[in-house]
């Protein structure tokens, strides 16, 4: 095997698995119905987890059913290849990756099998999600009391896995204390449910099943006694295995035994968990404490009000999100202080609820205690979503560096929490780190980020002494290593210091009970690989060096350590934008690692990693990961560390393509401004073509249009033609406002720019229109034309430079086109001061005027309206002013919570992306639209919101714009030249 320095593997081989991997993947391709994958581009998506390490795995298995489990472990086991059972893969100590064949349940197995609402049950498939199953035992009244914050995308099977919690075990333990029977495949071949360790079942018992049910039973007795000795009597110990469950004098499980064994001893099949009675209604109680250490302090005070949650951060979590503008104006909400306590009680009834809240307000506010009590749903939910957070913001601290798990994950007696967390920050001090403190509060669990140095030797060599005192520290307090997110490589080789070295010879003889040939998972809790190794960086970290189109300000100038932004937290495999985000499109579909923004990061990470990918720029791996990435910009706010995989995609295809053709569509709708404006003389002919079956079938042909696509309409008269035929306008005093005609307004929807010049004379704009030829660029971006993009806003620069130098507005009606100007402008333009002007002085129509008319009396629609949120609006621009303005002018308006609506530009007209992009439609929008009343309106301010809504479903949505026209016509009559103005010539 080729390694580096560190005993890393190199990726540059066929296979981190030496020779032997391609018979593997034969057999495993000959008796596994789902996906087999040795490609490096699977390779390099799995390579790494949550955590700070990177084992290249083997090859990677998407199995279908149990079976093909169980045929994929029988063919691993023939080549004596290692294996890794892997869920949501949000791991954070290294459990996750390994040079193994991967197998990945979290696309198929995601089934709720079967709820009993009696007996308080639910048997579940390993890739269910949290959410997915709560959602299903929900209408009884019940719910699974573990939610760790991952709660959208982790499976059931890395809980179990990893012995997960989150805020709500204080309602009903860890998972450990809720699972009731699994039923395991292990490495050589046993496929068992086993609940209840019970000696009468081990004597009945046959073959392997008996020998493992009676060595469970002799383990139980040689160390019982040191067990119920050595391990912490705390809420959170999670480091190490349950050999606690196995004690007679407990719970006596096998099954809870194998709950936190990380995929080191058995793969799970199935699980059957335990449900508890679930309040329907809750109340927050926010206290604020001077700092964080006296918050910790105060928990048994809190406790003793006995809450269904405790949860505590402190000012540097607070202080990052309003450096970088995330939530910023929630942490508004919070009670003044520097550190903080969410108490959450809960009862069937809301008068219940808010009086055991309002009881503990009483009893815990005042002696420099600042107190909110908060029952309105929505503002608990965003209050939430700032602890949720947690884990992704602190990743950069703004002026303190980059942070990294490792010491993210110990607990203490929650009565000691204060202390503990006084001591950590002064050991903090010691080696010079920073982080911030959150956690679960309630049972002693902090979790943090490190500012450690993982990229040079003298750094390593900190780290992991900071380590060993960290570990001396939380169990001279009688602590756990792990108290919610397991040991893996992270925490394993410290367990001696945790519970000597007979338990952890105990543990060995555990795993070799499952595991006798040490094939599952190895290296990770038992006989584990130093923390020091392995590393994702270490000292031989050493990535290209690249020169870039983009300046990336927020990443130094460096797009290597913008390939490191995400920390693997997994907010794009939400499987849901039940929560308003649009992150991420495609693998709301597909459901694939690789095309989820996360997958996509990993490979861009290889790329220029060094140790990874050989073809650097060239790489087919990293171009058909995004190829799907339909350049939303969702992450760009969505996700919690802003990874901008719209940007990185851009930035990569113009080098993967430097020097050589593109494909056909590029040239056809990167440069269909250029087309249009050809178009737009002879417009009658363009469209009789279009609408000619074999002509408009050649022209997709040739332009890589799909075949179920209709070519839009080009407009007989372009919106700058009619501007300049018009005439003088009506307002000759008011404030100045530069109206952009974008391409498709200009060319495809004049009605939509006219209906906005309506407006805005009717507010009293004195509005201007440029008589040039202009262009943002905008489709150029999704193809990596990005020299021909600089080249057009340099123009762009040239028309508008008066105008934005005297400061005037500038009204974009396009969301995409006003995205780039506020995001693609500066970022390519970064030392042209007009550029940041021009960034500055953009404006949507709502923007605009609510900022610059707010006395303006719009008219009243009195409709209601289904809306769908440009994508690139919700990440760049913002949706609140369309809120209001919605509100003044009576509109009863549903912002539809669809994501992104996939046509995303020219991404939907592409023979190659059809498919996905209906399937991103048919998710939300395309039902909401099809059961909406036929007397509501349709809103949607892109056109390509429109366009996908207008050829799926026969209905053609309206800008914004339109719809205030119609008003002002139904109440101001038709104005001159107001045509397209009536709901009748617009729906």
């Amino acid at each position: 095997m080729t390694t580096t320095a560190l005993g890393m593997p190199a990726l540059r081989r066929r296979s981190a698995y030496g020779e032997q991997a391609e018979g593997l993947r034969d057999a495993l391709g000959r008796v596994v119905r789902g996906e087999v994958r040795f490609d490096a581009g699977s390779r390099g998506a799995y390579s790494t987890d949550a955590s700070n390490y990177r084992q290249v795995p083997v090859g990677v298995v998407v199995p279908r059913d149990t079976d093909d489990i169980e045929a994929a472990v029988t063919a691993c086991r023939e080549h004596d290849a290692p294996v890794l059972g892997r869920g949501g893969g949000t791991s954070l100590a290294g459990q996750c990756c390994n040079v193994a064949v991967v197998l990945d349940c979290s696309k198929y197995l995601r089934s709720v099998v079967e709820v009993d609402p009696d007996r308080r049950q639910a048997r579940v498939q390993p890739g269910c999600t949290l959410d997915d199953l709560r959602a299903a035992v929900a209408p009884y009244g019940l719910t699974f009391a573990p939610d760790p914050a991952t709660h959208e995308h982790c499976t059931l099977g890395g809980m179990i896995g990893n012995d997960s919690c989150g805020v709500h075990s204080v309602l009903a333990g860890k998972t450990v204390d809720n699972v009731d029977e699994l039923e395991v495949l292990t490495y050589d071949g046993l496929r068992a449910r086993f609940g209840r360790l019970d000696e009468a079942e081990a004597g009945r018992a046959t073959g392997r099943r008996a020998e493992i049910l009676h060595r469970l039973l002799g383990l139980r007795d040689r160390y019982g006694d040191l067990v119920r000795s050595r391990y912490p009597d705390i809420p959170r110990r999670v480091s190490g295995y349950n050999l606690d469950a196995l004690l007679a004098d407990r719970t006596s499980s096998v099954a809870r035994a194998l709950v936190g064994t990380e995929s080191t001893c058995a793969l799970t099949l199935e699980a059957t968990v335990a449900l508890v009675p679930w309040p329907a209604y809750r109340v927050l109680v926010v206290l604020g404490y001077p700092d964080v250490v006296a918050a910790g302090r105060a928990v048994p005070e809190v406790m003793a009000t006995v809450p269904m949650g405790l949860e505590g951060f402190d000012d540097v979590l607070v202080d990052a999100m309003r450096d970088k503008g995330f939530r910023a104006a929630d942490t508004r909400l919070l009670p003044a202080g520097g550190g903080w306590l969410y108490a959450e009680y809960g009862a069937d009834s809301l008068e219940e609820a808010r009086a055991a809240a309002g009881s503990a307000t009483r009893r815990l506010g005042g002696r420099g205690v600042d107190v909110a009590l908060v029952d309105d749903p929505g503002t608990a939910a965003r209050l939430w979503q700032l602890r949720e957070a947690g884990l992704g913001v602190t990743a950069r601290l703004p002026g303190k560096g980059d942070a990294w798990p490792g010491w993210e994950d110990s607990a203490v007696p929650p009565e000691r929490l204060g202390d503990y967390l006084a001591d950590l920050r002064g050991l903090y001090d010691h080696y010079g780190y920073a982080g911030a403190f959150y956690g679960h509060f309630g049972q002693g669990c902090l979790h943090t980020r490190t500012t450690f140095d993982l990229r040079t030797e003298p750094g390593v060599r900190a780290f992991r002494s900071f380590l060993d005192e960290a570990a001396d520290l939380v169990v001279s307090y009688g602590g756990s290593l792990s108290g919610e997110h397991g040991d893996g490589q992270a925490r394993a080789a410290l367990l001696p210091k945790m519970f000597g070295p007979e338990l952890v010879t105990a543990f060995e003889e555990f795993k070799a009970v499952w595991d006798p040939a040490g094939r599952m998972n190895p290296g990770k809790v038992v006989a584990a690989r130093d923390p020091a190794s392995d590393l994702r960086l270490g000292p031989d970290y050493a990535p290209r060096r690249v020169r870039t189109h983009f300046a990336y300000a927020d990443d130094g100038g460096d797009f290597a350590r913008a390939t490191l932004r995400c920390v693997g937290v997994g907010s794009c495999r939400r499987t849901s934008t039940d929560g308003g985000d649009v992150m991420c499109p495609s693998y709301l579909v597909t459901r694939e690692e690789e095309h989820s923004t996360r997958g996509r990061s990993r490979l861009l990470f290889e790329l220029l990693d060094g140790r990874g990918f050989q073809a650097g720029w060239r790489s087919r791996a990293v171009k058909n990961a995004l190829d799907l990435c339909l350049a939303c910009k969702g992450c760009k706010s969505d996700c919690p560390v802003n990874v901008d995989m719209a940007t990185y995609k851009a930035e990569f295809l113009a080098h993967y393509y430097a020097g050589r053709l593109r494909p056909r569509s590029a040239y056809a709708m990167g440069f269909v401004m250029s087309w249009l404006r050809l178009a737009a003389r002879a417009p009658r002919l363009v469209n009789r073509a279009g609408r000619s079956r074999l002509l408009a079938g050649v022209a997709k042909r040739m332009a890589g249009v799909a075949p179920g696509r209709e070519l839009p309409r080009v407009a007989a008269e372009t919106f700058q033609l009619w501007w300049h035929r018009r005439g003088p306008s009506p307002v000759t005093e008011g404030p100045r406002v530069l109206l952009w005609p974008d391409t498709f307004s200009n060319f495809l929807a004049p009605e939509v720019g006219r209906a906005a010049v309506r407006v805005l004379e009717a507010a009293g704009c004195v509005v201007v229109v440029p008589r040039q030829p202009v262009c943002c660029g905008r489709p150029l971006y999704d193809y990596g034309l990005l020299g021909t993009a600089r080249r057009r806003l340099t123009a762009t620069l040239d028309v508008l430079r008066a105008e934005i130098r005297a400061g005037t507005p500038v009204v974009v009606l396009e969301p995409s086109c006003a995205a780039v100007f506020r995001d693609e402008l500066p970022a390519l333009l970064p030392h042209d001061p007009d550029a940041r002007r021009l960034a500055d002085a953009t404006l949507t129509l709502a923007d605009y005027l609510q900022r610059h008319r707010p006395d303006w009396a719009a008219p009243p629609v009195g409709r209601a309206a289904l809306v769908q949120t440009h994508c690139h609006q919700h990440a760049v621009l913002g949706f609140d002013a369309e809120r209001v303005l919605f509100e003044r002018a009576e509109i009863d308006a549903e912002v539809l919570r669809a994501g992104c609506c996939g046509m995303a530009g020219a991404f939907g007209f592409e023979a190659s992306h059809y498919a996905v992009s209906l399937a991103c439609a048919e998710r939300v929008l395309l039902p909401a639209v099809q059961a909406a009343d036929p007397a509501a309106l349709l809103i949607a301010d892109g056109f390509s919101c429109r366009e996908q809504v207008r050829q799926a479903v026969g209905r053609r949505p309206l800008h914004l714009a339109e719809v205030l026209a119609a008003a002002l016509s139904d109440r101001d009559g038709p104005a001159r030249s107001d045509r397209g103005g009536q709901w009748g010539a617009t729906t």
